[in-house]
């Protein structure tokens, strides 16, 4: 399958949960950053990262219960990287929407900071689309695509 699932005119690419995976085992400059709120990963779950050496990055996009857009997002996604910069970020959220418009964001605060890195938005996102039944897990994303997590 081509990495690439969709590429737009903001240099975003969308790649499916198991390429995800591979960048992440296979390239040690790429760091996932879950985008989802504090209850999402207190109740849903977490990707667990630990075969890759590296620690997932969990900041929230949309700062819950008021899901307004965390002013401090770029500030504290940099700060998990510190002195580095990673080649590739990729973003996870519940279904692919909210780290889309982080990966949108990110992309230009780096560019505005002279960095150049990919960001990736993880497709179908950690829970995956709804299903004829309105219920996610089942049609895909990480957790149905059985990629490693955790409870935390």
């Amino acid at each position: 399958m081509d990495r690439m699932l969709r590429q737009d005119k903001s240099d975003i690419v969308a790649w499916t949960p198991q390429e995800s995976w591979r960048e992440l085992t296979k390239n040690s400059r790429s760091y996932l950053v879950d985008v989802r709120t504090r209850p999402e990963w207190q109740f849903v779950g977490l990707p667990d990262l630990s075969a890759t050496g590296r620690s997932l990055i969990c900041v929230e996009w949309n700062v819950y219960p008021s899901m307004q857009v965390n002013p401090s997002f770029m500030v504290d996604v940099v700060a998990a990287f510190s002195d580095e910069w990673p080649d590739t970020l990729l973003f996870i959220c519940r279904s692919g929407a909210r780290s889309e418009a982080a990966a949108r964001a990110f992309k230009e605060f780096a560019r505005e900071s002279g960095q150049e890195l990919r960001c990736v938005n993880v497709a179908e996102g950690f829970e995956g689309d709804l299903d004829d039944n309105l219920h996610r897990g089942d049609r895909n994303g990480w957790k149905q695509n059985a990629l490693p997590w955790r409870q935390s």
